[in-house]
């Protein structure tokens, strides 16, 4: 699978796939697309998002995409920054994926997540716009992940309730088997890698019963290593990426510090850039 946004397909439908003409995604570094870095621009990323932005786009000529979203961000400061500048744009379709980073840390409370949650998502359908929620992904298999599962399997519960009670579109994660794959993740463990990404893309647009070009056959990868070999790199996983993340949180410091949304408006696909002032660093949430 390729690392980059799925190539130009050599047709395309005379008539649009989907009824929508402008798509807002608003989150944190999952939205923002850490964890797949873009080939053709150094620091930059692409992510789901710009995936699914990119087919939405194929046979809508007058289609636009911003994506509001900065690693690092919780769910209060994603609904304080991003939700009043997302509805100025005016968009028929929103991505929210917010919450994740409040799961991880100690103390965050699932149902104070959905309360917050729940208001926002009134506000955003309350334009009119179809809302697109996710779950969190399984992550049963994940070093030090692995031991909160039971509050995002809590949060995911509660996503699924707000969606239903607001009429939102669920892109389920959590029942994404392969995501239980090595190759779908980043090497810091916390973000997902290209083809994690596409996959997710993939997901979402079969969510929105949408047609797609996306390439979604995913190879296993047998894990050949051995005890040592594991245990090595988790230990080497530990220095280079939990102890910074670590840290930070210890600091009151957050990744997304100084970053600025990657597309503030909402442009054709084809000619959106990112944004100059975006910052350095992708390390963690």
């Amino acid at each position: 699978m390729p690392n980059n946004i799925a190539s130009e397909p050599s047709n395309t439908a005379d008539s649009p796939l989907h009824p929508w003409r402008r798509y807002v995604a608003i989150g944190d570094s999952f939205t923002e697309g850490i964890g797949d870095p873009d080939p053709s621009s150094a620091g930059r990323h692409l992510g789901w998002a710009d995936r699914l932005a990119q087919e939405l786009s194929r046979t809508v000529p007058d289609f636009s995409y911003a994506n509001l979203a900065i690693r690092g961000r919780l769910i209060g400061q994603i609904v304080a920054e991003q939700l009043d500048p997302c509805i100025d744009l005016k968009p028929d379709l929103i991505s929210l994926c917010a919450g994740g980073n409040d799961v991880l840390r100690p103390g965050g409370d699932p149902d104070k997540i959905a309360d917050i949650l729940d208001d926002a998502v009134a506000k955003l359908t309350a334009t009119g716009a179809t809302l697109l929620l996710f779950t969190g992904p399984d992550i049963r298999d994940t070093p030090v992940l692995g031991s909160i599962r039971g509050k995002v399997a809590i949060y995911n519960e509660n996503v699924r309730t707000v969606a239903a009670r607001h009429d939102a579109i669920v892109a389920d994660m959590w029942a994404l088997q392969e995501l239980h794959q090595s190759q779908m993740w980043a090497p810091d463990r916390l973000h997902f890698s290209p083809i994690g990404h596409q996959r997710i893309a993939a997901m979402a647009l079969d969510s929105l019963n949408v047609p797609h070009q996306l390439d979604t056959d995913i190879v296993p990868v047998v894990d050949e290593r051995s005890w040592r070999e594991a245990r090595k790199e988790d230990l080497q996983w530990a220095r280079e990426h939990l102890a910074p993340w670590v840290l930070r949180r210890l600091r009151h410091q957050s990744s997304g510090d100084g970053i600025t949304p990657k597309r503030p408006s909402a442009t054709p696909f084809a000619d959106a850039k990112p944004n100059d002032s975006l910052g350095a660093g992708d390390s963690a949430k």
